[in-house]
C-alpha cells in the first residue's frame, strides 16, 4: 500500500487484507463513538432507541471474527468479517449491514488486494445483497444510503483509480442521501429525524475514509458481546424419556376468576403428573398426564367452558413404537407399569415442534414458559438478540421443527437470518409484540402438523390489538400528537396515539382508542418495572367503571421502561 503519511503525495491504488482490517476497524471505532447519536434518532420518542447499539454489536461480532485470523489476503479478511456480522446481526439495521458485508465478501472472495474498480464492484454487490435480503425494501432507510453510495463509487472508479477519491465520493453521496431520507419517508419528517440506520452507515464509512487519510484510531478490542446465557430450557420438558404411559390431557378453560396456582395444586392432588398450567388473560391452559382422563376433564369443566381438548393415549403410542401392540388386544391388555427408561429422543419426538420465544421481563418469561415455550431468548424492545443467539436457542432443542416467535418487529429479520443459517427447519412466525406471542402460544396444538400450527398461531396472533404505555424521552410531533420529554405516551399497534402528564388519563384514552367499534371483550394488562403491583391494581380499579362492557385481567410482566403492555381480544 502507498504511504498514507501524506495523502496528497500519490494516489492510493490498492489495499491488502491488513489495510482492509484496519480500515474497517477505524469505521467501527467512529460508529461506536457516535452510537448514542444513532440511538437518539429513534422515530418514536420511546426509551428503547437501540439502532446504534445494534449496529455496534453487529460490528463487534464482525470484528471479533476478523481478529481471529491473521491474513494479508483481502478476500479472506472480508469473508471473516461477513461471517461474524451475519451470525452476530442484531436489529433490522444490523441485519442489513451484515448483508452488505456478505455481498462484498462474495465479490472479493478470491482477491488478495482491492483496487478502485473492485471496491466499486464489491459495494454494488453489497447493495444488491442487502436489497434482496429485505422482503419489501423501503426507500428513505439505510438501503437508500448504501444504494446511493455504491452508485457514486461506480461512477468515481470509472474516473479515477485513486481509492481515496472513490471513497470520498461514496461518503459524500452517502451523507447527501442520509439528509434526504426525511423527504422519502414521511414518518421521519414527522419525527424531525434522519434514518438511524443510514446515519450509522455514514459513521462507518466516514471512519473508513479517515483511515485512508492517515488519521489514527483506537483499535476496537476483541470482547465478548454475550454476557449471560441467552436461553433458558423449559423446566417441564424432559426429552430423555423415550417411553410414556397413560394419557396426555390438554385443554383450555374459559372462566371467571380462575386461579392458576390453585388449579395446579388441585391437579397434583388428583394424582396428575407433568402438570403445566399457564394463564393468558381469562384463559387457562392445562397440560397433565394421568392413567384416567375422566376426573381431569370433569374438573376442568367444573371451572368453565373447555376448548381445544387434546387427549392422547401415550401407552398405545409407546407400545406401537416398540412393536408390542396388536389391535385385537385393545380390550384386555392392561396398562404396563410406569417405568420408562431414559433414552435419547425418538424419531417422533424429534419430528414434533419446539417453540423459541424472545421475551423481556421475568413475568412475561413465566407466562411463555407456562404456555409451553421450550426455550426463552432474553430480549425485546430494549435489547434485540443476535441471529447467533436465536440460532443457538433453536439448535439446543431436540426438535427438527422449531417455531420462532420474535415478538418484536425489529427482531424479525434477525430471526429469519437465524433460520437461514440452521440445518433444522426453523419457521419464523412474525409476531410483533409479546401479547401477540402469547396469543400465538394459545393457538398452538402439540399434535397438529406444522402447517396447521403455523396457520392457527398466526390467526390467533392477528385477532388481538396491542398497546404500550411508556415515558417519552424527547420532544416529537406525530399526527397532531405533540410529545414533550417526560410525557406519558400511548402506542396502539406500533403507532403513537396520545400523550399526557397523567398515567391514568393516557391509559384510559389508549383503551378507548384500541377498540373504537367495541368488538373486543377483554383487556389484559401486563404491568412492568415502572409500577408496583399495588399501583397497577389501583389503576385497573379506576378503569373498570369506565369500560363496563369489558373484562380486565391484570398480570405481572416485569418488562423494563413500559408501564403496561396491553392486549385487547
Amino acid at each position: 500500500m502507498t504511504s498514507r503519511s501524506d495523502p496528497n503525495v500519490a494516489p492510493l491504488l490498492s489495499l491488502n487484507g491488513t489495510d482492509l482490517y484496519h480500515m474497517i476497524g477505524s469505521g467501527f471505532s467512529r460508529l461506536k463513538e457516535h452510537s448514542h447519536i444513532v440511538n437518539a434518532l429513534n422515530v418514536f420518542p420511546v426509551p428503547d432507541g437501540d439502532t446504534g447499539a445494534n449496529m455496534v454489536l453487529t460490528m463487534q461480532a464482525a470484528w471479533n471474527a476478523a481478529a481471529a485470523i491473521v491474513s494479508a489476503h483481502a478476500g479472506q479478511v472480508m469473508q471473516a468479517l461477513a461471517h461474524g456480522a451475519v451470525r452476530g446481526a442484531r436489529g433490522n439495521s444490523g441485519v442489513i449491514l451484515s448483508q452488505i458485508f456478505r455481498g462484498m465478501a462474495e465479490c472479493l472472495r478470491d482477491n488478495e488486494t482491492i483496487d478502485a474498480s473492485l471496491l466499486a464492484k464489491a459495494m454494488e454487490k453489497g447493495k444488491d445483497t442487502a436489497y434482496k435480503g429485505v422482503l419489501k425494501p423501503v426507500e428513505g432507510t439505510i438501503l437508500t444510503v448504501i444504494r446511493e453510495a455504491a452508485e457514486a463509487g461506480s461512477h468515481a472508479a470509472a474516473i479515477s483509480p485513486d481509492l481515496r477519491f472513490v471513497f470520498e465520493t461514496m461518503v459524500h453521496r452517502a451523507q447527501q442521501a442520509l439528509a434526504a431520507t426525511p423527504d422519502l419517508l414521511p414518518v421521519l419528517k414527522q419525527a424531525g429525524v434522519v434514518d438511524a440506520g443510514g446515519q450509522g452507515l455514514c459513521y462507518l464509512l466516514e471512519g473508513m475514509l479517515d483511515y485512508l487519510h492517515g488519521k489514527p484510531y483506537i483499535a476496537p478490542e476483541k470482547v465478548s458481546i454475550v454476557e449471560e446465557k441467552a436461553t433458558t430450557p423449559h423446566p417441564n420438558l424432559d426429552f430423555a424419556e423415550e417411553e410414556e404411559w397413560g394419557y396426555d390431557i390438554q385443554y383450555l378453560i374459559y372462566g371467571q376468576e380462575l386461579d392458576e396456582k390453585s388449579i395446579r395444586e388441585q391437579l397434583l392432588a388428583m394424582g396428575g403428573e407433568s402438570v403445566v398450567v399457564g394463564r393468558a388473560g381469562n384463559v387457562i391452559k392445562v397440560h397433565v398426564h394421568s392413567t384416567d382422563p375422566g376426573p381431569f376433564l370433569s374438573y376442568g369443566a367444573s371451572l368453565g367452558q373447555l376448548d381445544d381438548i387434546v387427549l392422547e393415549n401415550m401407552t398405545l403410542q409407546t407400545l406401537r413404537r416398540r412393536g408390542e401392540w396388536r389391535e385385537s388386544e385393545a380390550v384386555t391388555r392392561p396398562i404396563p407399569p410406569h417405568t420408562p427408561p431414559h433414552q435419547p429422543p425418538t424419531e417422533s419426538e424429534r419430528e414434533c415442534h419446539g417453540i423459541v420465544a424472545v421475551v423481556s421481563g421475568e413475568g412475561m418469561k413465566q407466562v411463555f414458559e407456562s404456555l409451553g415455550a421450550c426455550a426463552i431468548v432474553t430480549g425485546g424492545q430494549t435489547m434485540n438478540p443476535s441471529a447467533e443467539e436465536l440460532l443457538q436457542a433453536a439448535e439446543s432443542l431436540p426438535h427438527e421443527n422449531v417455531i420462532l416467535l420474535p415478538n418484536n418487529k425489529n427482531i424479525i429479520m434477525a430471526a429469519k437470518q437465524a433460520a437461514a443459517l440452521s440445518e433444522k427447519r426453523i419457521y419464523v412466525l412474525e409476531t410483533r409484540s409479546m401479547p401477540q406471542g402469547v396469543a400465538a402460544m394459545l393457538g398452538f396444538h402439540p399434535h397438529a402438523n406444522i402447517e396447521e400450527n403455523l396457520a392457527s398461531m398466526q390467526a390467533a396472533a392477528e385477532e388481538i390489538h396491542t398497546a404500550e404505555v411508556t415515558t417519552a424521552v424527547r420532544e416529537a410531533r406525530f399526527d397532531h400528537v405533540h410529545v414533550k420529554p417526560g410525557d406519558i405516551i400511548g402506542l396502539i399497534d406500533g403507532r403513537l396515539c396520545c400523550a399526557g402528564q397523567d398515567l391514568f388519563s393516557v391509559l384510559k384514552e389508549v383503551l378507548s382508542r384500541i377498540d373504537p367499534d367495541e368488538m373486543t371483550e377483554l383487556f389484559t394488562l401486563y404491568y412492568g418495572q415502572p409500577l408496583s403491583e399495588t399501583e397497577a391494581q389501583a389503576l385497573v380499579a379506576q378503569l373498570e367503571p369506565h369500560f363496563p362492557e369489558h373484562e380486565f385481567e391484570l398480570m405481572y410482566g416485569g418488562q423494563p421502561h413500559y408501564h403496561f403492555l396491553i392486549s385487547a381480544e
